[in-house]
């Protein structure tokens, strides 16, 4: 029988279940992870990157026609094939196509595209074109939804300040924001242990909750330790490097989230582009390529993609302000080991236009279903809603 007594004594429990983090208990019920698990980390590129000053069409006669002040010289470009090559800046992606590391798709977005940054995000997060059909939940929460939350625990974690993304919630997996390893540290001078009690309680609830309030102390502990501990990882000193840090040192702590979400702002170019594009490129390829050095070295390599995207391209004209304005079509970006390198897809062509703006060649939905299925190992079809076809981005 469920006494006063022990009612009392599960209320004081669950009492102590708020001093740390939310997602921590869960993270801790979750099944131990493999370490052949694999993992999604997603670099949202927020404002519009320009894609063709990222992935230069330097064969086709309209980039010298439309581009004057932010030409690219052809002979500094990195060489992805005779038709296209990356920016200068990207030097260090230039050594991950070199390993067949990374996976270059151009000319990606979709129907009728929006050049407004909140709608087309909330499409990009959504995968819904219509407003309507949006019911708050993105493409990695739905594809989370479908396995069940007690063997995954925590399904995504933001790394960096504010809310989660639209694109992890879900409607049954959990999704939570880590700043710094800190973050996972229960509230100081707080043991839940001494609550808990030695003996295991007899009714299933009270050692539930007794249980969950253990391993959340013990997880605790563990992230703890790992906040301490020397990291000798090189990384650039940017925001960006020091993201992707500490997505690897979570990497390696055997954190069971799925998806890890970072974003780098900066890319709404309307003015002056060539110096800041140039610096916001060098930022992403210097530390995506020591994430995926860190990763390498800590034998983690072939458990993680990496996929960046931006809500949408840029004019194909640039403007008067040495900028170029919204745009449609742009070039995503898979890197990683399990990445199968090299082009995907056609580059839009710069001559022949729809009202000025690229026409879209991919849909960004096939790069989704891709990443879901192949990769992640989750249905496409309830997540995205209708059947998409794949695309050549990861290893056999």
């Amino acid at each position: 029988m469920f006494t006063r007594r022990d009612f009392l004594k599960t209320s004081s429990l669950i009492a102590l279940a708020p001093a740390g983090p939310g997602f921590l208990a869960r993270t801790a019920r979750a099944a131990a992870p493999k370490r052949d698990g694999r993992a999604l980390v997603v670099i949202q590129l927020d404002g519009g990157n320009d894609g063709v000053n990222t992935v230069v069409p330097f064969a086709d006669e309209g980039y010298a026609k439309h581009r004057k002040a932010l030409l690219l010289p052809k002979e500094r470009l990195v060489k992805v094939n005779d038709a296209v090559g990356l920016h200068p800046s990207l030097a260090d992606f230039g050594k991950l196509l070199e390993a067949g590391q990374l996976a270059v798709v151009q000319g990606v977005g979709y129907p009728n595209p929006s050049r407004s940054h909140f709608e087309s995000m909330a499409i990009w997060h959504s995968a819904r074109l219509a407003a309507d059909d949006r019911d708050g939940t993105g493409w990695l929460g739905r594809g989370f939804d479908a396995v069940a939350p007690s063997a995954t625990g925590t399904s995504s974690l933001l790394v960096g300040s504010g809310q989660p993304p639209a694109a992890l919630r879900g409607r049954r997996s959990a999704t939570s924001a880590v700043e710094k390893m800190e973050d996972f540290a229960l509230a100081e001078g707080v043991d839940v242990r001494r609550g808990a009690g030695a003996a295991e309680p007899k009714d299933e609830l009270t050692s539930f909750v007794r249980r969950s309030l253990l391993d959340a102390n013990a997880t605790s502990d563990r992230f703890a330790e790992l906040a301490r501990g020397r990291d000798d990882a090189r990384y650039p000193g940017t925001t960006l490097g020091e993201r992707l840090r500490l997505v690897a040192r979570l990497l390696k702590a055997g954190t069971p989230a799925r998806a890890y979400y970072v974003v780098q702002p900066g890319y709404d170019t309307h003015a002056d582009q060539l110096p800041s594009h140039a610096n916001l490129l060098f930022e992403l390829a210097g530390a995506v390529k020591a994430f995926l050095d860190d990763l390498k070295e800590a034998k983690l390599a072939d458990r993680v993609a990496v996929l960046a995207f931006s809500e949408f391209g840029r004019r194909v004209q640039e403007n008067g302000s040495r900028g170029t304005d919204h745009g449609t079509a742009g070039p995503v970006f898979l890197a990683g080991a399990p990445v199968k390198g090299g082009a995907v897809g056609k580059a839009p062509s710069m001559t022949d236009l729809e009202a000025g703006d690229l026409k879209v060649g991919l849909d960004f939905r096939r790069v989704y279903a891709t990443v879901l299925e192949e990769w992640l190992g989750l249905p496409a079809k309830p997540t995205l809603g209708e059947t998409f076809e794949r695309l050549p981005l990861f290893r056999a």
